[in-house]
């Protein structure tokens, strides 16, 4: 990597600019760490901040389980494809130093370093590319950090900003292959891109070769120069590829095997939404976020009329930036970008790509003279054009047009004056630098708050989380018992925040073995089955083994609807151990109703199932929805059935969103939306004498509740039942990184069950191990009485085969190089090193 002097000082500037822009725009937005209200970077709430905590106890030797099986989060998951999506960037690390109730504040500074890494690269790059005034590539590096998809959707998905980073290093190995240096480097960064987050190396990688391709065309090598670039760039990206492996193939084959969630098909978005994306504040999740600042779009746009530029560079260039904008549209070559699977969620993720690409074209139009005034004013016409053509948009706010206004004067009298002696020119940087770092501050504002008015807003860490953290690890008994953070959730992923071996869970890699099963038992999603929450219900307790569960107030960030100023309290309860026996033969598969699916997990009959009567306000009988459902709409209902005395009511409606009420007891919250969101099963009260259960409901949306929706237990029926399965379960239970092992009674016959879902991975008694209503099994030993389950992730065994592999042909090339300088005196480069031409990089102006 070039390391002169000029190079650092750009680079240095840009990563200066980028921090100074986005603390300046969350300080107005008043957003974490500057004020009170917090932003999707740092939020509680998703599942990035739990991660880092995750990975903050794995340094500190604090965690339940390892690198492999994360035994606090969805009673029990696979963590390394996890690991492999949000944690194996260096710059993860960091949070180690940090204090564990800052992890907050440490996922900040994470998401800020990697945005000022990646402005320091660019600005690399771009001298590397060609020679310049380093305050011009600085100025527009940063412009490329501060692009309206690093600050508007990859701030709060800080893997994404790995691809940020990604872009401009991978373009610095591309060219060290065309040139043939840094020939072990190039691999090795690589390797680290991939392992970082692979989803955005590979948009990266496919953007380097772009950038390759446009340098091989315009260079002018002979054939042979450029077959041998090609052949070493292609074997620099496979070596890399091959040494990430070991984290990749895991996280690949994690997808392979989690929940579909969202499944939405790719539609373009508008062209004027397009264009409007493009200006300051301006806002949408369905458009591509290609705001970089008037500065450098007109620089991009002046470029097809630069004289100064060779034409050959000129029109590749522009061409290039025009058919990357067009493949955002278009339905294949989105695909194309997105490795043939439209994402759940924003359908525009390569964007980053094409803010690079401009950025790159920006540079090429200023780096062999600055624009003239033919050049100047034909950029500015290129650029009012499209930005009249966003004035048809709904994105256009009264903020857009007058900040893209002063940019655009402040841009081209910076580049009026930019040649007129020392004095002009310092002021025409001034103006330049200025009004890019003016308007990325602003649209960072802008952003913060749009995202706070669409997204829920989450405290940061304070005396919720403390008061939680503290009352689990003085609850916490595992791995006798599990203690569940509770229903009543700070974040989807509480047991990885605030401790606990716990239901929840959210991530891209989540189950779909664990999202049905626990949509079978009754349970709640979020994020179309992504999410699965913590199922507050002594039933599934039982099976789970959780003997603690901590209860508490709603957190008000959640937007709670009423005052609640309830202690935080842990409820016990007697529960059979981790791994426990059913009687020989296989169950009765899951049917509709999750109160006859509990039983049948637990192996005993302990609800009351009624047939259910639903009335409107009015006493009119309700209308079908299908054979299993009523349809009900914004209202009140009132819903009848007869249960025996003394039982304890559970509500089950998980398309309903709105409140329920048995007789005069307290308002339960339900938040049913399907697909979309999924209400869990909740317990309503007790059942009075005359056995009568009148449930008053109120939905607030459309929905539907089903025909069976009341379940009473019998509380002595389930202790009798858990007293029978402590009684058959393992004497003793041992937990490890990887696996369990347990010691059964002697003479035990039948199916050996342990309580964690059966993903993926679990092997028992050197054999893959069964599922038992999608919980791991296996036959009981017949002899001894011993039983060992391990688990290992799948793709792990060939991704280190091949990392493997990839080593070897590494250190043997490293080798080869060695050999070759020592017998022929070639230079520490190696003997193929391209000699200067016309375009490749000159000296760096000041």
């Amino acid at each position: 990597m070039p390391t002169s002097r000029p190079r650092l000082r750009a680079g240095s500037l840009a990563a200066l600019l980028t921090v100074a822009a986005v603390c300046a725009g969350d300080a107005v937005a008043r957003v974490f760490p500057f004020g009170p209200h917090t932003r999707s970077v740092n939020d509680l709430g998703n599942q990035f901040v739990p991660f880092h905590a995750r990975l903050w106890d794995l340094l500190h030797g604090n965690a339940d389980g390892g690198l492999l099986l994360n035994w606090s989060s969805g009673y029990g998951t696979s963590f390394l494809p996890d690991l492999g999506t949000y944690l194996t960037s260096p710059f993860a690390l960091l949070v180690g130093v940090f204090p564990r109730d800052r992890i907050d504040l440490a996922v900040y500074v994470v998401t800020v370093l990697k945005m000022a890494s990646a402005a320091a690269l660019m600005a690399v790059f771009l001298l590397t590319l060609r020679g310049g005034r380093r305050w011009a590539a600085g100025a527009l590096g940063a412009s490329y950090a501060l692009c309206g998809w690093s600050v508007a959707e990859a701030s709060y998905n800080p893997m994404w900003l790995d691809g940020l980073v990604a872009l401009p290093l991978l373009c610095l190995v591309a060219e060290w292959a065309r040139t043939g240096r840094h020939r072990i480097a190039g691999p090795l960064l690589v390797a680290v891109v991939w392992a970082a987050n692979f989803y955005t190396a590979y948009m990266a990688t496919l953007g380097a070769a772009l950038v390759l391709a446009v340098r091989l065309f315009t260079e002018r090598d002979d054939r042979r120069t450029v077959v041998r670039g090609l052949v070493r760039a292609g074997c620099t990206v496979g070596v890399g590829v091959g040494l990430s492996a070991p984290v990749l193939l895991p996280v690949y084959l994690g997808t392979k095997h989690a929940y579909p969630g969202w499944d939405r098909p790719f539609a373009p978005a508008a062209w004027p939404d397009v264009l409007a994306r493009l200006l300051p504040a301006t806002y949408s999740f369905f458009t591509p976020a290609l705001f970089l600042g008037t500065g450098t779009l007109l620089l991009a746009c002046a470029l097809a009329f630069q004289r100064s530029v060779p034409g050959r560079e000129r029109w590749a260039w522009t061409g290039l930036v025009a058919g990357v904008a067009l493949s955002l549209q278009w339905g294949p070559t989105h695909l194309l970008w997105h490795a043939f699977t439209t994402p759940n969620g924003s359908p525009y993720r390569q964007t980053f790509v094409l803010a690079g690409l401009v950025v790159i074209a920006a540079w090429v139009s200023v780096s062999h003279d600055w624009p003239g005034r033919r050049a100047l004013l034909g950029g500015v016409v290129v650029l009012v054009v499209l930005a009249a053509g966003a004035g048809f948009s709904d994105l256009v706010t009264g903020w857009t047009y007058p900040l893209f206004a002063v940019g655009l004067v402040a841009a081209a009298c910076a580049l009026v004056l930019v040649g007129r002696g020392r004095r002009l020119a310092a002021l025409a940087a001034v103006l330049l630098i200025g009004a890019q770092a003016g308007q990325a501050a602003a649209s960072t504002a802008y952003f913060d708050r749009q995202r706070l008015n669409r997204l829920d807003d989450y405290a940061p860490w304070g005396e919720r989380q403390r008061t939680q953290a503290a009352v689990v690890a003085g609850a916490d008994g595992w791995p006798g018992y599990r203690t569940d953070p509770g229903r009543e959730q700070t974040t989807a992923n509480d047991p990885l925040l605030v401790g606990g071996q716990g239901g929840a869970y959210y991530s891209s890699h989540t189950p779909a073995v664990l999202t049905r099963t626990m949509r079978a038992l009754g349970g709640g999603w979020t994020s179309n089955g992504r999410a699965v929450q913590s199922l507050d219900n002594p039933v599934t307790d039982a099976v789970f083994s959780v003997g603690a569960r901590v209860r508490g107030p709603r957190d008000p960030h959640q937007g709670a609807n009423v005052p609640d100023d309830r202690p935080v309290t842990v409820s016990r309860a007697e529960t059979p151990p981790l791994v426990t026996m059913r009687r020989p033969g296989g169950p009765v598969p899951y049917g509709r109703s999750p109160f006859r699916n509990q039983e049948q997990l637990l192996g005993a009959r302990v609800y009351t199932v009624p047939t259910t009567v639903l009335r409107t306000a009015d006493g009119d009988a309700v209308a079908d929805k299908g054979a299993y459902d009523y349809r009900v709409g914004r209202g009140t209902y009132t819903l009848t059935a007869a249960c025996p005395t003394g039982t304890e009511a559970y509500l089950w409606s998980p398309d309903m969103f709105g409140w329920a009420r048995l007789g005069d007891g307290p308002e339960v919250e339900f938040k049913g939306q399907l697909p979309a969101r999924r209400a869990a099963m909740q317990h309503l009260g007790t059942v009075g004498g005359a056995g009568s259960v009148r449930v008053t409901l109120t939905p607030v949306r459309a929905g539907t509740v089903p025909h069976r929706a009341i379940g009473c237990l019998d509380r002595a029926r389930l202790s009798s039942a858990v007293a029978g399965l402590k009684r058959t379960g393992a004497a003793t239970v041992h937990v490890t990184d990887h696996g369990i092992r347990a010691e059964l009674p002697p003479g035990t016959t039948g199916t050996v069950v342990i309580a964690a879902p059966r993903i993926a991975g679990w092997s028992c008694q050197g054999r893959p191990a069964d599922s038992y209503l999608g919980l791991v099994a296996t036959p009981a030993p017949a002899r001894g009485t011993a039983v060992d389950c391990t688990f290992r992730p799948p793709g792990l065994r060939a991704g280190a085969l091949a990392g493997a592999g990839a080593l070897a042909v590494l250190v043997l090339g490293g080798a080869v190089l060695v050999y070759r300088r020592r017998t022929t005196g070639a230079g520490p480069h190696g003997p193929d090193r391209a000699p200067r031409q016309a375009g490749t990089p000159q000296p760096v102006d000041a």
